[in-house]
Parts: C-alpha cells; sequence; structure tokens
C-alpha cells in the first residue's frame, strides 16, 4: 500500500503543478501493483479528487467561456469515440496519436511563443469535439485542450485552473460509468482511502511549484511532458505490435 500511496502522491503533485499527467504516470505503476481492474476506478476516482482540491482555491482563474464550450463538445465526441472504436483498428490509430502528441511538443519545444493569431469561434468546439472522441475512443482526450490552452496563451495558473474545470465534469462522468460497471469494489474504495492523504499532500506541493514557475518554465515542462507523453504511447503501441 506504500507503493500505491507514493504513485498517487507523485501523480497529484505532477496534475497539480502542470494540469495534466497524473493518468499518464499513475496508470502503468498501479496497474503492475494492483492489476488493471483496479487501477483503472482507483485513478477515476484521484482525477476528480485533484480538480475539487485545485479548483477549490483556483476557480476564479478558470476561463469558464472557454472551458464551457470544451466540456460541451467533448461530451457530443464521446459517442463517436465509443462508435469508432469497436470499428476501427486500435494500434494502429494510437501509434498515429502519439506521434501527432510527440510531435506537437517537439514542435512547441522549438517554437516555445507560437499562439493563435486571432481566435475563431469555433476553434473550443472543434478542439473539445475532437477530444471527446479521443476520450471515447482510447481515454486520452487531454492533450487537444492542453495544446488549445497553450496556443490560446493561458498563464500558468489560469492554465492549471481551466483544465480541471475541463476534467472535473468529463472525470465524475467516467467514475459513475465505472460504479454502474461494478469496479467500485472494496480494494478500489480502500486504496482511494489510504492514498487520500498522498493526493492533498501532492495537490499543495504542485501548487506551490507552480505558483514559483516562470511562464517560459512552465511552458517547456508542459511541452516535454508532452515529447513524454506522445514518445511513450507510440512506443508502447509499436511495441506491441510486433508480433
Amino acid at each position: 500500500m506504500t507503493f500505491v500511496v507514493g504513485v498517487v502522491f507523485v501523480a497529484a503533485f505532477i496534475r497539480s503543478a502542470l494540469g495534466f499527467g497524473d493518468a499518464v504516470v499513475a496508470m502503468p505503476l498501479l496497474a503492475m501493483a494492483l492489476g488493471i481492474r483496479t487501477a483503472t476506478p482507483l485513478v477515476a476516482f484521484v482525477g476528480p479528487t485533484i480538480s475539487i482540491l485545485v479548483l477549490a482555491g483556483n476557480w476564479r482563474k478558470v476561463e469558464f467561456a472557454a472551458a464551457g464550450r470544451l466540456i460541451a463538445a467533448t461530451l457530443l465526441g464521446i459517442p463517436v469515440g465509443i462508435y469508432g472504436l469497436a470499428r476501427l483498428p486500435e494500434a494502429p490509430l494510437k501509434a498515429a496519436l502519439g506521434s501527432i502528441i510527440l510531435l506537437y511538443g517537439v514542435f512547441g519545444l522549438a517554437k516555445p511563443g507560437a499562439r493563435l493569431k486571432r481566435e475563431r469561434a469555433w476553434h473550443p468546439w472543434f478542439v473539445g469535439a475532437s477530444a471527446g472522441v479521443l476520450g471515447g475512443a482510447y481515454n486520452t482526450n487531454g492533450p487537444p485542450v492542453v495544446a488549445f490552452g497553450m496556443l490560446r496563451g493561458w498563464p500558468p495558473e489560469s492554465f492549471r485552473a481551466t483544465l480541471q474545470g475541463y476534467f472535473l465534469p468529463t472525470g465524475l462522468a467516467i467514475l459513475a460509468g465505472h460504479g454502474l460497471a461494478g469496479l467500485w469494489t472494496k480494494t478500489v474504495l480502500t486504496s482511494y482511502l489510504y492514498a487520500l492523504p498522498g493526493i492533498v499532500l501532492g495537490v499543495l506541493l504542485g501548487g506551490l511549484l507552480n505558483k514559483k514557475l516562470t511562464h517560459r518554465a512552465f511552458t517547456r515542462l508542459v511541452y516535454a511532458s508532452l515529447v513524454i507523453m506522445g514518445a511513450v504511447m507510440l512506443i508502447r503501441e509499436l511495441y506491441f505490435a510486433v508480433p
């Protein structure tokens, strides 16, 4: 259980500092320790908890107009992703997604000052719908929203808070779905309760780091995280694709 608490603490710290990335850290490690049927609902409990803790003191920094459109568009896109999941080959599409995330991260590191010259009304709807499709199909709705926030030039605290405003309702929907599927087992709930102090501590320390980061350092950390996420996804899919 100490290992689980440690993993969740690190995941909460990263999510609180950057606004995303907790599942990328927690899922592989917790799946090895607890099994995928326990790790998945446990991470689903952790995500909304982090969002609530971050928003408790930062809700005024949320870009509500953008977050609202992103959430609405995501909810519309999720059924499309679920529909496509049963009909499209998974490995090649995940490899393509990993490549796109990797390339965008590299582009961001090369040109961290890149911004949308003029935001159109349809931009958040397109980004949200794309995130919904990816979330419904592969539970990876974060990267398009992260990319949009970076191109909008949201400052670190606003970026972090707005992502939580976006992730909270979608995370609660996923959590409810796990409950309806019978995945809220005694092991899951016990692990979550043990990990709760680690979540709180991780959020507090991550929040302190977020406030100390300069805009330039924060930008580079976000893009570097996207490079790592894309590379891990790409390598994993290529590895498992090898017979």
